[in-house]
This record gives structure tokens, sequence and C-alpha cells, in this order.
């Protein structure tokens, strides 16, 4: 008599932990960034300006979220909402000539960049640029300053 009720106590805890814990292998936040290219027709180069004027060249690849990708490389980007779209501390300045190879601006993240100080046409929020082939050599400006209400300077890390 005491087998079988072991037997189904066993049985109910593992099914109470299977529902309790996810087992499933998810993409973390910023986790697909840290992989490098997996050959030459995926690498998507990127040139970002940072707020003294120098250039920082990296390497990103196809699918790739701009904002992790410049985390990756210590690009000074916040990203305080973690690409959520609750915040404008990722704006950048897009270059002109690839202003029109980017998907048009959600209408959330265009009520995002009103919130952005020094805002241009060209503004965009980083988390929301995904790399494609077609924005091989993509220059991306950060402006001087940007409004974080949530802590000035928080960089989220990957999960």
């Amino acid at each position: 008599m005491l087998r079988p009720f072991a037997w189904h106590l066993r049985a109910t805890s593992k099914c109470w932990l299977a529902r309790c814990l996810q087992t499933s292998t998810s993409r973390l936040a910023g986790e697909y960034e840290y992989q490098d290219p997996k050959s030459d027709d995926e690498v998507v180069n990127v040139t970002f300006i940072l707020r003294d004027g120098t250039q920082k060249k990296v390497r990103g690849k196809v699918g790739d979220n701009v904002m992790y990708l410049a985390h990756r490389y210590g690009v000074e980007i916040e990203g305080a909402c973690e690409a959520s779209l609750a915040c404008s501390t990722c704006h950048v300045y897009v270059d002109e000539q690839f202003l029109d190879k980017l998907p048009d601006a959600k209408e959330q993240e265009e009520d995002m960049l009103d919130m952005a100080p020094v805002l241009r046409p060209n503004s965009r929020l980083s988390c929301q640029i995904i790399l494609t082939k077609e924005l091989d050599n993509i220059t991306l400006t950060l402006p001087q300053i940007t409004r974080n209400f949530y802590v000035d300077g928080h960089v989220p890390e990957p999960h």
C-alpha cells in the first residue's frame, strides 16, 4: 500500500516541477550578438561614431540587434529598457544613405523617439535595428546626450 503512494508522490512532484521551471532553451536577450559569424556571407560591418568623435568599427552578422552588438564591443549605448521599447536611451543617428534600407519605424518606436533629446530626421532606436546584408558598412552616430528616466548609465547585461 505504501509503494503506490510513494510512486504517486514522485510522479506528482515531477509534474509540479516541470510546471514551475521552464526547461526549454529560449534565446536570451543579447546572447545571439555574442556569437561570431559562421561565414563571411553573414558579416555586416558597422561603424559607431562615439560621443568623443572617434570611430569604432565592429563586425556584426545578419540578424544582430544593433544595441546588443554595441554592448558586446563596449560601445556606450545604454539601453535601459533592454529593448522593450520603453525608453530612448539607445537612440542613434543613422547615416543618411542607409535610412531607406531600414524598415519604417513603428508607432511605438516613434513615440519613444519623441522623448529623445536632440532628435533628428535620421534618429532611430538601435534596439529596433536588426542587421541585414544590405546594411553592410552602416555608420551610426551616438548623440551627445540621452535621457534616462531609470538610472543614469544603466547598461543591461545579457541574462
